[in-house]
């Protein structure tokens, strides 16, 4: 509770967390937004595909970017000024950096960029959440190899989610579910960016004068995003995903405890200790009362092998008034919104000056598999997340891995082989061999985590 009282210290001292940022789309302008009215935090460099691209952030966000624009490491080192560069490379080597901030979206992106700062020692805080569940277990093994920090961002709803696992597991409570809401229906799964917008209530023509990426938007529509956020949670908290995928309930704030508790007593879930997301939307497309779209949420419950003191820390949920079950026995805890990249300071700070990242893999426990929207035949390209052709569904590691299923992460301009079903799981054998950096980490990855699976 005292990281302001740090960085004051950090501003007092001359000494600021040199901070690097890659990528200035939503995610980073947000970021941009906060950055310079945080003491102790200097933005040193940005780096972009473009230039121009990174400007227009700087001035939408209130930067006079004329008067603290440089193109040069040195003079942003020395002058106080943000170097604006092309070459993440670059940025990442530059000298005095500390933190690196990944807000790319590119799977392959986010683990060079990872593998980068570890070897050139510094902090990585990872926005990319599709590189985190595509590579996480293998990136983050780096990192405590060289003894650095990589992190999930705060603010984003991973970390979030992860901030109320750990307050409830440091208070000695059983964590039972946990997850966010999103507006979803069971019929969104076949969506493709020339549908999205009717879903939305948009026009094609509106979302494009907003400057709105159908692919993307379709990807949070679909489950792919959910199924990526709680496949992070699951591989940082060691929660277990769904066998058989994301059920996005429909559930009210009002009803967490009721609905999200195992269903041997009444809830929805197979087990104690699992992710799930909760719809806004009643399967019949009326609005859920009380809904959590744009929040986090924990239910948990007294631990049952504390005998009689359980019955006692119950009593206590009713005195004070805990959001529980009807019995009493589960309670939930919940925050209704999340600031995204206006947030990301505190991971930036916990990284730098604690040491410590605001959530990060433990494992892999969950991953996230390529399922086909329609039939596909040989030749057939895949287009990835939010396209025409796959989503994204949350299965078991070892499920995945047993089924040699293809991660949504790689599912990107890879031709198929072999005819695949409609609502099928995509495997590495319907596809074409790929190459590259990323490929080679999931598959080392992957063979790590058989060799766990075969010494247990």
């Amino acid at each position: 509770m005292n990281l302001y009282t740090k960085l004051l210290r950090c501003e007092s001292e001359g000494k600021p967390i040199r901070v690097g940022l890659i990528g200035s789309g939503k995610f980073g302008s947000m970021f941009l937004a906060q950055v310079r009215n945080t003491p102790g935090m200097h933005l040193m460099a940005i780096a972009d595909l473009s230039l121009d691209r990174a400007r227009a952030a700087m001035a939408n966000t209130g930067w006079d970017v004329e008067a603290v624009v440089t193109r040069s490491f040195d003079d942003a080192l020395r002058s106080h000024r943000t170097c604006l560069t092309e070459d993440a490379e670059a940025l990442i080597k530059s000298d005095g950096l500390d933190v690196v901030i990944d807000s790319t979206g590119s799977p392959a992106a986010g683990i060079r960029h990872a593998l980068l700062a570890a070897e050139h020692g510094r902090h990585m805080i990872m926005v990319n959440v599709e590189a985190d569940v595509l590579a996480g277990a293998y990136l983050v093994e780096a990192f405590n190899r060289a003894g650095l920090v990589y992190s999930m961002a705060y603010g984003d709803q991973p970390a979030l989610v992860c901030e109320l696992i750990d307050w409830a597991r440091t208070c000695g409570l059983r964590v039972v579910a946990a997850g966010k809401g999103t507006k979803y229906l069971p019929g969104y799964s076949a969506s493709t960016p020339d549908t999205v917008w009717d879903h939305y209530g948009l026009t094609a023509e509106e979302a494009a004068k907003g400057g709105m990426n159908p692919q993307m938007f379709n990807s949070f529509l679909d489950g792919t995003k959910s199924s990526i956020e709680m496949a992070a949670i699951s591989n940082a908290a060691g929660l277990l995903a769904p066998s058989q995928g994301l059920q996005f309930p429909p559930v009210g704030v009002q009803d967490l405890a009721n609905i999200l508790k195992p269903a041997a007593h009444g809830g929805v879930l197979e087990q104690t200790g699992m992710v799930e997301v909760i719809s806004s939307e009643e399967r019949d497309g009326r609005h859920v009362v009380g809904d959590l779209r744009w929040g986090v949420y924990v239910t948990f419950e007294a631990a049952e092998d504390s005998g009689v003191s359980a019955d006692y820390v119950r009593r206590c949920f009713r005195e004070y008034q805990v959001s529980t079950d009807r019995s009493g026995r589960y309670g939930a805890l919940y925050r209704p919104s999340h600031l995204i990249g206006l947030e990301l300071g505190v991971s930036v700070a916990n990284a730098a000056l604690r040491g410590e990242p605001t959530g990060t893999p433990t494992g892999f426990f969950s991953d996230v598999v390529a399922v086909t929207k329609k039939a596909l035949a040989p030749g057939d390209m895949l287009d990835g997340e939010g396209g025409y052709t796959v989503w994204g569904r949350l299965a078991r590691a070892e499920d995945s891995l047993a089924m040699g299923g293809l991660p949504i992460g790689l599912a990107h301009g890879v031709k198929i082989t072999r005819p695949v079903p409609a609502g099928q799981m995509v495997t590495w054998d319907d596809v074409e061999p790929m190459e590259g950096q990323a490929v080679r980490v999931r598959r080392d990855m992957e063979a790590m985590a058989r060799g766990k699976a075969t010494a247990r």
